[in-house]
């Protein structure tokens, strides 16, 4: 019997999120729409330039994201990741714990140094442009992995931007070996265009030949396709995974198994903020899944919670949402 439903593998990040004009992301040098690497230099010299600005923190990572969404609509989620013995790795901790997601932080002591931050610019069209500081997440490894739970799992989870980092990626892994020994099914996402760009070997190496779930959005598709041609890029993306979920913002999830294909459509919403939206739809869809419900069924979920995130600012819900929409979509089945 699976002890959980998801098992993920991710960077822990701390989110500071602040609302940008488009005038003052350029003047930082922020690349818009992108996720950037950034030294600790170039974190003290953003902090500069958005001093003043008011902030909302929170704890992030986009697997970190994910995993607390399956456990606040109900689900059971083991989140693997790295952070510092300082004030941001101990809230990161309290966090996961808060959201009922267990983890191998309660499990080891925290490393000195510098726990990763996010720094999340939203500018009023409601696109976020990330600079991330990995801190002590970039030497995530194996230590972090529990070999049992993974065994114990569902769904075993891979967060894409590990395929920047060399320890990390071999974690991933490692641990995708040992999810496949144990029939557990396997999930990642392309996470971001700048992944695809920059670390495409990684990338393929976590899809592998044999995934059962794939996330990703139209523009990172087309980047990983080198098409915007809708009918190449199905074809392709196809090949990838027994599931492909092609999250089309407005448009809906595009739903490809094989040669079958299933349009699911968005909920009518104003976007403020798409941060953590593929995050959402991601564990929205997976604790879905995971409780015995159709694909199809699941992409309606996760679009109604993905829907909820981007109409408001913030990468995450509140327990209380993601319940309300839970109860709102099992209400739907049974209508």
């Amino acid at each position: 019997m699976s002890h959980y439903d998801l098992y993920a593998i991710g960077n822990a990040l701390v989110d500071s999120e602040y609302e940008v004009t488009d005038a003052q992301l350029q003047a930082l040098g922020v690349e818009k729409r992108h996720m950037t690497l950034i030294d600790a230099e170039r974190r003290a010299h953003l902090l500069a330039g958005v001093q003043g600005l008011h902030s909302r923190r929170t704890g992030g990572g986009s697997a970190g994201n994910t995993v607390v969404a399956v456990a606040q609509l109900g689900g059971k989620a083991f989140y693997s990741c790295r952070v510092a013995d300082d004030e941001l790795g101990a809230f990161y901790h309290q966090d996961l714990l808060a959201n009922g997601v267990a983890t191998n932080l309660s499990h080891m002591p925290f490393p000195e140094g510098q726990t990763g931050i996010c720094m999340v610019m939203v500018t009023p069209d409601a696109e976020r442009s990330m600079s991330t500081f990995l801190g002590a997440t970039a030497d995530i490894d194996q230590t972090s992995l529990h070999a049992k739970d993974i065994a114990k799992s569902k769904v075993y989870y891979m967060e894409g931007y590990l395929s920047a980092s060399p320890t990390g990626l071999d974690a991933a892994l490692k641990g995708r070996a040992i999810a496949k020994e144990a029939g557990v099914k396997l999930a990642t996402t392309l996470s971001d265009m700048t992944m695809i760009n920059f670390c495409r070997p990684g990338l393929e190496a976590m899809v592998g030949s044999d995934l059962d779930y794939l996330f990703c959005n139209e523009e990172e598709a087309q980047v990983w396709c080198g098409s915007k041609d809708l009918p190449t890029i199905v074809t392709h993306m196809s090949k990838l995974a027994k599931v492909v979920c092609l999250t089309r913002s407005a448009k809906g999830c595009l739903v490809i198994e094989g040669a079958q294909q299933t349009e699911v459509p968005a909920v009518k919403v104003q976007a403020i903020d798409t941060n953590g939206a593929g995050d959402m739809f991601a564990g929205a869809f997976l604790f879905a899944v995971t409780h015995g419900h159709s694909h199809a069924q699941a992409a309606a979920l996760a679009n109604r919670a993905a829907g909820q995130v981007v109409s408001q600012y913030g990468n995450r819900l509140t327990p209380e949402q993601l319940q309300a929409i839970r109860a709102e979509f099992e209400a739907s089945l049974s209508a």
